[in-house]
């Protein structure tokens, strides 16, 4: 058994994640309706499990367990929010101490090690939210998929899909699709990526 560590991001056609410190998902250069939504919310509904970092857990924590009995939200948002708080989620920070909403949290300082056990014991995918864990699951050679959903437009500036990677990074691609507003989908698995050794008695 061995899950997959899915690294699922909004992106612009320069692969920035955002332009303006902070967005965290929110830039209004994204074409996010009602078609793209459903398709986050079935995507995600699917997972094992979520890991994320602390700055994207707290910008999650902060509206979706609230709109998840927004009725004045659409339907569609209300359902995220319902898979958000009922999905297991891990959050890795050194800082937080508790967190609600079915969340672990892992803040040791081998964090990246704790992950690569929780790879192993986990079937399925695993989503991964944030560019500063999603890259040292990189370099550790732990990440497994990137699920990116391409906007069309050019950023020019703002904050990169991976931090300080410089390397060629090798995919090949699994799926595509395309959405309304001219957003494609395309999943990549990542070349090279280690694999876990057997467990032991």
């Amino acid at each position: 058994m061995s899950g997959r560590f899915v690294y699922w991001m909004n992106v612009s056609a320069d692969l920035l994640i955002e332009r303006a410190p902070g967005e965290q998902g929110g830039g209004t250069w994204m074409r996010i309706g009602e078609p793209l939504h459903r398709e986050f919310n079935a995507r995600a509904r699917a997972l094992s499990l979520m890991v994320q970092g602390r700055t994207i857990y707290e910008t999650m924590e902060g509206f979706w367990p609230a709109a998840r009995d927004d009725e004045s939200l659409p339907g569609y948002l209300r359902e995220y929010g319902e898979i958000w708080t009922s999905k297991p989620k891990v959050l890795v920070s050194r800082t937080r101490t508790s967190a609600e909403h079915n969340t672990e949290i892992i803040g040791g300082d081998d964090a990246v090690g704790e992950l690569a056990e929780l790879r192993q014991r986990t079937d399925g995918d695993i989503g991964v939210g944030g560019a500063t864990l999603a890259t040292a699951l990189l370099r550790a050679g732990l990440l497994d998929e990137l699920l990116l959903f391409t906007h069309p437009v050019i950023l020019g500036t703002g904050r990169p899909l991976f931090d300080s990677h410089d390397e060629p990074l090798e995919l090949d691609l699994l799926e595509q699709a395309r959405f309304d507003e001219g957003v494609t989908l395309h999943r990549y698995a990542v070349r090279n990526v280690r694999t876990p050794l057997p467990q032991t008695a």
